[in-house]
């Protein structure tokens, strides 16, 4: 049986009294409740922390009234989806309908009985789930039908290293991250870890295109005997630059090769966060870094190359910024350092990744803000 987290509620309002009365009534019946005393309140609120699944303001409000509050939200990408419903003492027909004209779901009289503006409410998000519902039903039929996409089912078989990955989608919708394996011949194998800028399906549509030009530039490096990651990555942002659709996307790369003859690793990013080594010999994570530019952000990106040996027992971790972003009580956080204390006791056991992937967040109290994706390589 699904579990359905409570709904979250924002309540804006300046009558202080009406604001702690309607606040406690909908934590009876079982919303998570962030209350503003302004619009200029709430806004801080809405920047500091997770988007409410609606919000109900005031109309009357000193210096920032209900309608600029709107206009407001409306010209802002991260909150302009928000179901938003007016809450006042004013029942005019023409500013009810000037209301309905700025995208509002409704309207509410202050006068309405507090268990009706309540009903009202879970009505209002039972239809917004159920149209989100039908629509991602639609889009997963589509993608399904086109066979494509932006997460492999299984990792790849490498002479002398293990390779393991784990992805969860937020909110179980496919999103901005992509990961790829391209063995090229028994000795050079690829790994490609990406993160579009943005979130669920929007961000999900340009995964494709993404890895449509990292694959070719594998490729055509592969056929030239040109195994250089930082060249592959300058070609992929180059290309990307000027292409109509992806030329305004920005996107984060780890790209990968892995020498199985040789047995080492070869490593460039695009603004990606910095890898994990894990050293067995002396038991302890130290982070590799990159200097590259975001996919996307300038014709050239400034991409270099770094040199990777792993030794028996050691560990490389690749994974995307959804492992480090979180939101608690306090807001929305990035905290990469608490991450790695989060990893380091699962390091004791040797190839462990399964307990890695299934306990990784099991004590975690924060909420999922992004995909998470991580890639582990295990020298054998």
């Amino acid at each position: 049986m699904a579990i359905h987290k409570p709904k979250h509620i924002m309540l804006v309002d300046d009558d202080q009294l009406f604001l702690k009365l309607i606040e406690q009534v909908f934590k009876k019946s079982g919303f998570n409740c962030t209350i503003a005393p302004s619009a200029e309140a709430a806004i801080e609120l809405l920047k500091e922390g997770a988007a409410p699944d609606i919000i109900l303001s005031d109309y009357e409000m000193l210096k920032m009234n209900g309608f600029e509050f709107r206009r407001y939200l409306m010209n802002e990408p991260l909150f302009k989806d928000i179901p938003f419903v007016f809450l006042t003492f004013f029942s005019d027909k023409d500013l009810v309908e000037k209301g309905l004209d700025l995208q509002a779901i409704d309207y509410i009289i202050k006068d309405t009985p507090i268990n009706v503006i309540v009903s009202k409410v879970n009505n209002i998000l039972f239809a917004v789930d159920k149209q989100r519902e039908l629509s991602e039903n639609e889009i997963k039929k589509a993608a399904k039908s086109l066979n494509i996409k932006s997460i492999p089912v299984k990792p790849p078989e490498i002479k002398e290293f293990k390779v393991d990955f784990w992805h969860q989608a937020y909110q179980d919708i496919p999103g901005g991250d992509f990961i790829d394996f391209i063995k090229v011949n028994d000795r050079y194998s690829f790994i490609v870890l990406g993160d579009i800028m943005g979130k669920k399906w929007m961000a999900w549509f340009f995964t494709f295109g993404f890895l449509s030009y990292v694959r070719s530039a594998v490729r055509f490096a592969a056929f030239n005997k040109e195994y250089s990651t930082s060249k592959i990555l300058q070609q992929v942002n180059s290309i990307i630059c000027f292409d109509e659709v992806l030329k305004d996307i920005l996107s984060s790369l780890s790209l990968l090769l892995i020498d199985s003859e040789t047995k080492r690793i070869t490593y460039s990013g695009a603004g990606d966060l910095p890898l994990l080594h894990y050293n067995h010999e002396a038991g302890d994570l130290s982070m590799i870094s990159s200097s590259g530019l975001l996919l996307g952000l300038f014709e050239e990106g400034n991409y270099s190359e770094k040199e990777i040996i792993l030794k028996p027992g050691d560990r490389l971790f690749v994974f995307t910024d959804g492992m480090i972003d979180f939101i608690d009580k306090t807001g929305k956080k990035s905290d990469y350092n608490q991450f790695l204390k989060t990893l380091n006791p699962f390091m004791r056991k040797e190839n462990n990744f399964t307990d890695i992937a299934a306990n990784l967040f099991s004590n975690n109290l924060s909420e999922q803000v992004d995909d998470r994706s991580i890639i582990s390589i295990y020298k054998n």
